[in-house]
């Protein structure tokens, strides 16, 4: 368990989780970094609103929002969303991404990250019949409205059955240890 799952774990005791989300990552160091912020985070973790403000800090040469930035900003939103909306019974990894620039950034942008009830019981169900999935969580950065779309980031997650992910790295490091 990592510093982050032991402080939530914790945090969770005093404070509702959704709080908790949020400024859990608009306080660690290593999202604040990016220089967006978590602004809204649904009771159930459904849905995750997240700013990028336009600032010096992630300015590029041409005076638009880095690429880095914006990738930056979204990256570790999905699967910490998801690991906690499954629960500890699987084990979630990000496994790869792929950004699309759509246009340069010059304004505030922001992400929604959305899992509907729908896609956590296929996520479940697929696990259950395999023991391991990937799928693929695609994020839009956008104008305020909505409407103005500056980039896509498609991440692929890995979602496995914990006790199988666990024998699964016992055959691994058993295998290497005999060559």
């Amino acid at each position: 368990m990592s510093f982050y799952q032991k402080l939530a774990a914790f945090g969770k005791r005093f404070i509702p989780e959704h709080t908790l989300f949020k400024f859990g990552f608009n306080w660690s160091p290593m999202y604040r970094r990016t220089t967006a912020r978590v602004i809204r985070a649904s009771a159930d973790l459904s849905e995750i609103v997240v700013k990028l403000p336009i600032n010096w800090k992630n300015k590029n040469y041409v005076g638009t929002i880095f690429g880095g930035s914006m990738f930056a900003a979204v990256d570790p939103i999905p699967m910490v969303q998801l690991m906690n909306l499954i629960g500890d019974a699987y084990v979630v990894w990000d496994k790869s991404a792929e950004i699309k620039f759509k246009r340069p950034a010059n304004e505030n942008l922001y992400a929604r990250f959305h899992f509907r009830e729908e896609e956590l019981n296929e996520i479940k169900a697929g696990v259950a019949q395999d023991r391991e999935i990937e799928i693929v969580k695609s994020t839009t950065l956008t104008d305020k409205s909505g409407e103005r779309e500056f980039c896509i980031v498609h991440k692929t997650i890995y979602v496995a059955d914990k006790s199988f992910y666990k024998e699964k790295r016992k055959r691994k490091h058993k295998t290497l240890e005999n060559k």
